[in-house]
């Protein structure tokens, strides 16, 4: 796998520079937006990389600041995002939280912290998209299994299944079709012994062949 790719949108450039030195010092590929249009539009270009992680100052320049940024690009695609920010106050704070943010760093930090913020947001985010995967997956199977748990018509006579799309199916195809169900043939003791009497009479003590 190639390396983890970081977005930094940050509007003052010294920090911004300090802050994609340490991420490329540590491993990742860093770039650097200066505000919350840019970041988008930059994400939403099929021609450039999707980002695994942005790291989003609060006070931006432009029409959207970070936690608008934040809850747009969490919402149309799912990349997680960390706060860098020097506010504190708990309106800025309280509006952050419902963004549901992967940390909220507070300048000024050590680049050592930052980067234990990042691979923990980067390994949480992996670990909640594998779960949301096993959940579908589950449904799904739980879905198929319903299939067989609802109303089947079934002919009187030779036993076939009516499906959704009004066919009629031998029931053991319907059943191996919707379940892993796999069939043998065989013959139990009574169909046994009701077709030796049909062919030679009464045979009441004798026994199908194990």
């Amino acid at each position: 796998m190639g390396k983890k790719r970081i977005f930094i949108v940050e509007d003052e450039g010294i920090v911004a520079l300090e802050i994609k030195v340490e991420l490329e010092d540590l491993g990742y590929v860093a770039d650097v937006f200066s505000s919350g249009e840019e970041v988008i539009a930059n994400i939403e270009n099929t021609d450039t990389p999707i980002p695994n992680l942005i790291l989003m100052d609060i006070r931006l320049p432009g029409k959207f600041d970070g936690t608008e940024t934040a809850e747009y690009i969490l919402k149309a695609h799912d990349i997680p995002v960390i706060y860098v920010t020097a506010h504190t106050d708990e309106v800025t704070v309280q509006k952050a939280v419902t963004t549901r943010p992967y940390s909220y760093m507070v300048k000024p930090f050590s680049m050592k912290e930052l980067g234990i913020a990042v691979d923990i947001a980067l390994y949480k985010h992996k670990t909640e998209r594998e779960k949301e995967q096993l959940t579908r997956k589950l449904a799904e199977a739980r879905a198929e299994v319903k299939q067989l748990t609802g109303f089947l018509p079934i002919c009187s006579y030779c036993k076939k299944i009516r499906d959704d799309k009004e066919c009629w199916q031998q029931l053991e195809t319907y059943i191996s079709k919707h379940s892993d169900a796999v069939f043998s043939h065989g013959i139990c003791p009574d169909c046994y012994k009701k077709q030796l009497e049909e062919e030679c009479g009464d045979v009441s003590d004798e026994q199908p062949n194990r």
